[in-house]
């Protein structure tokens, strides 16, 4: 290899990520409430052979065992979720007690074993109860998300010391309200706006009222999913005008009004108008938040092209396969420099905080073999983009830390338990847990101990 750990430097974070929702199961267990993905999952023909995750990789229940191997593997950090409708079964008022307790065991574990917890209040699970009174559409959720906010810190903030607000907003906002593939299962325009001018507020607001209550070291961040784009005829007006108009939506929405620059709406002047039905005074200063770091979310690159038939945006995206490029089993582009592309386009804005790939993976089929996992797709990519990081350090991008995604196989969404992410391959009929190929490799990257399937 071309580069080492100590390339990094000693302070890197080296982890791997997870969602609740996607790996602890236990959906009905010790007074956790129904959240829209238990909704959304029972509806016929929403999930690919109408999978959920109410079981999962049992994460409730074998939570010590994936700890154990997460040292195993030499990883500093891990990032996981907390699930709000576990916490508050009806979203707001009383807290269950089980619920905070298993988070509070959680986090001590991954202390004794010397992993950094990184929290993310919100991996796409609302509380059915909240989504019962309208969920992201209700401009209340803003301080129903800030009073969960501080029932966590209260409990594990003398602990935990990296806080991450949302994950992704432009997915949960898109693909739930707008597109309809996600839960709640909405499609929608003004859905979509309303949700997602109300997580941009509850972003901000999430972040004062995290570092309202938590000690000065704390570091409170969020995470953007992000694409590197290009347009599918370079030089072509139309092309080149719809790749900024992707951009401003795929890429800049929810940072720009972070950092008090409001909306990119320069390239859709229609949304401007659409979005201020949902805006009140003072708004434009309630979603600026100085965030200690951003979240970079990157998996692949996306090519744009002119769309007569879509308004506002008049863009649409060329599948991979459609061009004839290799990709993963979710169909994205291998494309490992996107990341490093990315990283540079965040880097760039003035003011731009500590920046960390907070998730980063590929889906490829797995062959086992003899009790090994083989997955040299995989590990090709992690290395890959691994360097793809070091590339942006070496010219100087402050880039804090790395976190594959994810540390196992889990429910993937839509996509049901079909595509694999993990380091860790999961057998689902007995949840055998067996490191993959390009686990041992992440391990040997980082000089962990020898790891034993579980």
């Amino acid at each position: 290899m071309p580069f080492s750990r100590a390339d990094f430097g000693p302070d890197f974070h080296w982890g791997a990520a997870t969602a609740a929702y996607q790996i602890e199961g236990a959906w009905q267990e010790q007074g956790k409430g129904p959240s829209i993905w238990d909704d959304f999952t029972r509806r016929k023909g929403t999930i690919r052979r109408n999978e959920h995750g109410r079981v999962a990789t049992e994460f409730h229940h074998r939570y010590q065992t994936d700890l154990d191997l997460a040292q195993g593997l030499g990883l500093t950090d891990f990032r996981f979720s907390t699930a709000w409708a576990r916490v508050l079964p009806a979203g707001v008022g009383t807290v269950n007690p089980p619920g905070l307790d298993f988070y509070d065991r959680l986090v001590d574990a991954c202390l004794e074993r010397g992993l950094n917890p990184w929290l993310t209040l919100y991996h796409w699970d609302l509380p059915s109860a909240l989504q019962a009174r309208g969920g992201w559409t209700n401009r209340n959720i803003v301080g129903w998300f800030a009073d969960y906010a501080q029932a966590m810190a209260r409990r594990l903030g003398d602990r935990v010391a990296h806080w991450v607000v949302l994950n992704e907003p432009m997915a949960f906002v898109g693909a739930g309200h707008l597109l309809g593939v996600h839960a709640p299962g909405r499609r929608h325009l003004g859905a979509f706006l309303a949700a997602a001018h109300h997580a941009t507020l509850a972003q901000a607001e999430g972040g004062r009222a995290l570092r309202a209550l938590l000690p000065g070291s704390a570091q409170v961040g969020t995470t953007f999913s992000c694409s590197y784009l290009t347009p599918h005829r370079p030089g072509h007006a139309n092309d080149e005008a719809a790749t900024r108009r992707a951009d401003a939506i795929l890429n800049r929405f929810f940072v720009e009004p972070a950092l008090g620059l409001g909306y990119p709406l320069a390239e859709m002047p229609g949304l401007r108008w659409l979005l201020g039905r949902y805006q009140k005074p003072g708004d434009d200063q309630r979603m600026q938040f100085d965030f200690d770091f951003w979240g970079v979310q990157n998996y692949t690159r996306e090519v744009v092209k002119f769309s007569p038939w879509l308004p506002l945006q008049w863009a649409t995206l060329v599948p991979a396969k459609q061009r004839g490029v290799p990709h993963t089993d979710m169909g994205w582009e291998v494309f490992p420099e996107s990341l490093y592309q990315m990283l540079k386009q965040f880097a760039a804005y003035p003011n731009a905080p500590t920046l960390l790939v907070t998730e980063s993976g590929s889906a490829f089929p797995d062959v086992a073999m003899g009790g090994r996992v083989h997955d040299p797709a995989r590990r090709a990519y992690l290395q890959a983009a691994i360097g793809q990081v070091l590339r942006a350090r070496r010219e100087g991008l402050d880039v804090g830390g790395y976190f594959s995604w994810s540390l196992t196989d889990n429910f993937e969404w839509a996509e049901g338990y079909g595509p694999r992410f993990g380091l860790i391959h999961i057998d689902y009929d007995t949840q055998a847990r067996t490191v993959k190929d390009s686990g041992l490799w992440y391990r040997d990257f980082l000089g962990g101990q020898p790891v034993l399937a579980r």
